[in-house]
Order: C-alpha cells, then sequence, then structure tokens
C-alpha cells in the first residue's frame, strides 16, 4: 500500500474511534462517514471541538429542525472541519432557506445545504436552489416512482456544475440506460447516474469502466454493494488512474479496514467496509500531485470529493433511519 494511503487508513480509524467516543449513541452507520470528512481535510477529529458545534447547532436550530435529526453527527462534523464553523452553519442555513422554498424538508436537505454552501458564494445561493429544483423535477419526470427527497443531494451537485439542465436530463438517462441491465436496484443505479452525469468522457465508457470495476473487484473476492453504496463506485470511476490501479488500491484499503476492531466478523458488513475503502480511495487521489488532471475534467477535484462524501452520507442516513424503524416496529 502507498504510504499516502496508509496514512489516510491510519487517520480514518483514529478519527472513527474519536468520534464514536465522544458521541456514543449515535447511529453506527454515520461513524466512518464522519470520520471521512476529517481524514479528507487531512485534520483530526477534535471532540472537544465537535461538541462546540453541537452546541452552536443546538442554539441556531430548533428542536425539530432536520439539522438536528439523522443527519446531526454529519453536520456537527463538516461544521468542525471549517475554520469558522458559525460563518459556515449561518450559510448552510441561509442555503437550507432557499431550498425550502422548493422543496418539503427532509432528513437529506441540510446535507445538500451544506453542500452547495461549500460550493458557491452567497450571492448564488436563491440561483443554485432554484437550479435544485428544476434538475430535481427532470428526474422526477423521468423516474417518477425512483426520484424521492435523498436526490435532492444530487441535484443539487448538478445544480451546482457547469452542466445545463438539459445536460443532466440527457447524461443520467444515457447512463441509466447503459447500466440497468447490470445492477438489480433502479433507485441505486439512479443515484450511480447522477454521479457519473458530474464527470469527463462519454456515458459509455463511464459506464463501462464502472461496470469494469464492479466486476474486477467480483472475481477477486471483493463484492460491491448494489444498494446505495454504488453512487461511491461512480466516483471511483471518474478517476483518471486505469481501473486495475483503483482497484487494487481498493482491494488493499479493504484488507487493511478488516484487520481493524469494528469491522471484522461483527462489525460493519463487508458492503459498507469497501464503500469506505473507495471513499479513501478517492480522497488519496484527490490530494495527488500526480491527478492534476482532474481539476481539468468537468467533474473537478472538489465535487468528486464531496460527490463520494454525500452519497455515503445519503447512505448512512438512510441506513439509521430503517434501524431506527425497525427497532422502533419491534419494541
Amino acid at each position: 500500500m502507498r504510504a499516502s494511503l496508509h496514512e489516510l487508513c491510519k487517520n480514518f480509524i483514529n478519527n472513527r474511534d474519536t468520534i464514536k467516543s465522544a458521541f456514543g449513541w449515535e447511529s453506527s452507520y454515520l461513524y466512518p462517514v464522519c470520520a471521512a470528512v476529517f481524514t479528507d481535510k487531512r485534520q483530526n477529529a477534535d471532540a472537544e471541538r465537535m461538541k462546540y458545534c453541537k452546541d452552536i447547532l443546538k442554539k441556531q436550530t430548533g428542536v425539530f429542525s432536520n439539522f438536528r435529526g439523522n443527519s446531526k453527527l454529519a453536520m456537527i462534523s463538516m461544521l468542525a472541519v471549517d475554520s469558522n464553523s458559525e460563518r459556515k452553519l449561518e450559510q448552510s442555513l441561509r442555503v437550507y432557506d432557499a431550498l425550502k422554498e422548493y422543496f418539503f424538508s427532509s432528513q437529506y436537505l441540510p446535507v445538500a445545504s451544506i453542500a452547495i454552501a461549500n460550493l458557491v458564494e452567497e450571492s448564488r445561493y436563491d440561483e443554485i436552489a432554484a437550479r435544485t429544483r428544476k434538475i430535481y423535477d427532470l428526474m422526477k419526470k423521468e423516474h417518477p416512482f425512483l426520484t424521492s427527497s435523498e436526490d435532492s443531494v444530487f441535484a443539487a451537485l448538478l445544480a451546482v456544475s457547469g452542466l445545463t439542465e438539459e445536460q443532466v436530463v440527457q447524461e443520467t438517462e444515457n447512463c441509466y440506460e447503459l447500466l440497468k441491465a447490470d445492477f438489480f436496484s433502479g433507485n441505486a443505479v439512479q443515484s450511480l447516474s447522477h454521479v457519473l452525469a458530474l464527470g469527463d468522457g462519454t456515458p459509455k465508457e463511464k459506464c463501462a469502466k464502472t461496470i469494469e470495476m464492479y466486476q474486477k473487484l467480483k472475481e477477486n473476492g471483493y463484492k460491491y454493494g448494489t444498494g446505495y453504496e454504488l453512487a461511491t463506485l461512480g466516483v471511483l470511476a471518474l478517476l483518471p488512474e486505469e481501473p486495475e490501479v483503483v482497484m487494487r488500491d481498493v482491494m488493499e484499503v479493504d484488507d487493511y479496514l478488516s484487520k481493524e476492531k469494528g469491522y471484522g466478523l461483527f462489525g460493519s458488513g463487508k458492503k459498507q467496509r469497501l464503500m469506505h475503502a473507495g471513499m479513501l480511495v478517492v480522497s488519496d487521489y484527490m490530494e495527488s500531485e500526480d491527478n492534476l488532471v482532474m481539476n481539468s475534467a468537468a467533474i473537478g477535484g472538489t465535487i468528486s470529493l464531496i460527490a463520494a462524501q454525500q452519497a455515503a452520507m445519503c447512505a448512512a442516513i438512510a441506513a439509521s433511519s430503517a434501524a431506527a424503524a425497525s427497532s422502533s416496529s419491534s419494541s
């Protein structure tokens, strides 16, 4: 394993354990995702700073706010990595208010809000919120039964990209048609298609690379998840490296994680672990000077990393919501 990737893995595990110790009652699905927020920024999770961000979140939002719902720990983490947490929260809440003009409130809307706040200047918040809704409506028109609240996050990322609304639909639909025969979940394929639409290259090239990566992992005994995890695989497919090189990195990171507490026999499932491995590989490539070509691609380094992050967050929020619902129904 490359030294840079090995260091990321160690930092990721340390961050996960720090967050878990400080916020012991949160969903286990969220700890790795939040750890990745700090790892991506090459920061060590600071429990005291996170508790400070929890306090400012509590002061600035109501008890029923979605910022304090299932995505709360993710919000705290994304505020904590910012040098001006108060300012970032103010900006995110302004974006949230702009989005609420076009969307019903949901547990995913805060994720979309902070993504927009991280990517565009304040003068564009209203414009991007309106554009997010237009793209979401086009998604809904194409797939009325598949498109739901988590797609607002992908619509926001696509709204920030340089694509026109028409290009978004064309790229997404072309990818969806090419991918749907290879994966079972229509909803997951749609999310994957949204991510691939952000990247450079033709739909055929991007989809072929995604399928090749999936098959190479499977052939080597690493079965990548075909549910919410698929979107992160799409970001891996957008990396400029050859699939064999990227997949070798993913397998090495997965092997490393499998030996860590919380990832073994009784820890997170293999599919989640592979997704987390993929997130770390994306993060490592974004930092590499050898891959500055990524900055000239349509996706851009920042948006690609955020896309991987947001996809994993949506997966974690959905999983934690499902676990909470199951626990409630059985009690």
